[in-house]
């Protein structure tokens, strides 16, 4: 089957392509793959379970964090990223792969990252339309992985051991995303 193009959605990204809906980890990603160089491919959940999501702030704008994803120079990606306006997500590592997002190889090869466009110091990037979507986007994830729903499995990037991160910073509503996220995997 043929790609598709989505320039126009991706904001002028042509290197954008759409995956087969089969092939999608999760249904309403839209796939930005990041360069092959900036993540190991693995078997997962076969050699290394899946335990924990790592919830990340980009510090960039979406389109950017993308191209870093891209550059293989940067030895640097996640899972997915999620945009601030309207929650359009992107995956840019399948979830078999260890994406290199927590700044520790153990946390990356247990856990699924999550980006979100913004700025820790910049609360009017957590939109609703943002917290919704990775809401429904960490449910979907603890549901296929059998993640359990609280704050010892879906942590911030600060809360890797050993990160030099802040994100998601003080600003990051963490009583309202595991809310959103408890009230998703009970409707499933």
């Amino acid at each position: 089957m043929a790609t598709t193009a989505v320039a126009a959605t991706m904001g002028g990204l042509s290197a954008v392509r759409r995956l087969r809906p089969s092939a999608q980890d999760y249904p309403d990603a839209q796939w930005a793959a990041a360069a092959p160089g900036n993540y190991t491919a693995a078997s997962r959940p076969l050699v290394h379970p899946i335990e924990f999501v790592v919830v990340h702030v980009t510090q960039l704008r979406f389109a950017d964090a993308l191209k870093v994803f891209r550059n293989p120079a940067k030895r640097v990606s996640a899972h997915y990223v999620v945009r601030s306006r309207d929650g359009y997500v992107a995956q840019c590592v399948r979830d078999r792969d260890i994406a290199w997002h927590a700044g520790n190889w153990d946390y990356n090869t247990r856990s699924i990252g999550i980006e979100h466009e913004g700025w820790v110091d910049r609360p009017e990037y957590f939109t609703d339309a943002l917290y919704a979507s990775s809401a429904e986007l960490t449910a979907h994830a603890c549901r296929v992985y059998d993640i359990p729903v609280d704050r010892d499995h879906i942590i911030g990037h600060a809360e890797v051991p050993g990160a030099d991160h802040t994100d998601p910073g003080p600003l990051w509503d963490w009583d309202r995303y595991l809310r959103l996220v408890e009230e998703l995997v009970a409707d499933s």
